[in-house]
């Protein structure tokens, strides 16, 4: 295909979060998230107007002029067929539609202590690296979730432990919910979809001494034997104080 100097759209991949809110801006559809990154997938379906500038929170893209192969209608056309809807994909980057569930993968924030408010000083850094955490909005294809080490989190833990973030947060991946007042059989078929799927590294359960709250190891464990995944599992669970009571590993 012949290569000509024309305007294109140009992504900086280190500003990129991956929430997907440039996708849908795009009519083409030659933008789309793989691994994580908003990402040109041929400059023949770019045709260089920057009608998805405006939708990019991190301003990560720009308009730049280079050396590309040309806007080809037809091949769009081709490629659109090919793909979902320009609305469907919008309901994947935001399921329900709400940004509750834009997907997104960042650094845990370091925040200067002078500048916290109040409300939250003395309270430690986030070890929170991704958005969302509801295991009912976090879908199994999600990137972070690949090859993760998965903290599956009672809603009422995190109320109750103070040292939430800094000593069960770190380095993993918070899927939160709570299986007395959530769908059990939704949560089990999320659980085997995402086993099967991200196939991550190692699960931890933090729970409550309450009965119900055994309940989210009984999902994860049902989960697992669906799956047919060998994963190693531990549970910790707290008292209604937020004291830890036991730690032990979990036979599937």
């Amino acid at each position: 295909m012949k290569k000509v100097m024309r305007k294109i759209i140009e992504i900086d991949e280190e500003r990129c979060n991956g929430c997907g809110e440039c996708v849908p801006g795009c009519a083409e559809g030659a933008i789309q998230i793989i691994d994580g990154k908003a990402k040109l997938v041929a400059d023949k379906f770019c045709d260089g107007l920057g009608a998805c500038l405006g939708d990019c929170p991190m301003d990560a893209l720009q308009v730049i002029e280079r050396e590309a192969d040309e806007f080809d209608e037809a091949a769009v056309e081709e490629h659109l067929k090919s793909m979902e809807k320009p609305e469907e994909a919008a309901e994947q980057a935001m399921a329900c539609g709400c940004p509750s569930s834009q997907i997104r993968s960042f650094e845990a924030e370091k925040v200067c202590p002078s500048a916290r408010p109040a409300v939250v000083s003395g309270g430690g850094d986030s070890a929170l690296t991704h958005w969302p955490i509801q295991i009912t909005l976090i879908p199994p294809t999600a990137p972070f979730l690949k090859g993760a080490d998965i903290l599956v989190l009672a809603d009422c833990v995190g109320g109750a432990y103070a040292g939430l973030h800094k000593d069960l947060m770190v380095g993993r991946v918070v899927m939160m919910g709570c299986p007395k007042l959530d769908n059990a059989e939704a949560y089990i078929e999320k659980f085997t979809e995402v086993f099967d799927t991200a196939k991550p590294r190692s699960i931890t359960i933090a729970m409550m001494e309450v009965p119900c709250c055994s309940g989210l190891a009984h999902i994860v464990k049902e989960a697992l034997k669906a799956s047919r995944e060998e994963i190693p599992v531990e549970e910790v669970v707290f008292s209604v104080r937020g004291e830890p009571l036991q730690k032990m590993k979990a036979s599937a």
